[in-house]
């Protein structure tokens, strides 16, 4: 293990499907949540796509990946995927 994966176990985890690899060094990973409405109960789904650091372009379109909040790596980067 390197350093950057020492220090990443704190972090959030969150569980997604690769929706785009086309930049390098990145992947957008959507994931999907099930929350219930506050007011009216009902079960709702939502979802959020987050760009994630992936070394060496592994992954691709449709992989179901881990990721992991960790400091920022650029702008909009602040996750790394775990597998």
């Amino acid at each position: 293990m390197n350093a950057k994966q020492t220090t990443i176990k704190s972090g959030k985890v969150l569980s997604g499907v690769v929706v785009s690899d086309k930049m390098k060094d990145t992947v957008v990973v959507l994931v999907n949540r099930y929350e219930k409405h506050p007011k009216y109960e009902k079960f709702i789904k939502r979802h959020k796509k987050f760009k994630a650091h992936d070394a060496g372009n592994t992954m691709k379109i449709g992989d179901k990946v881990d990721i992991v909040e960790t400091k920022p790596i650029s702008k909009d980067k602040h996750f790394i995927v775990l597998k």
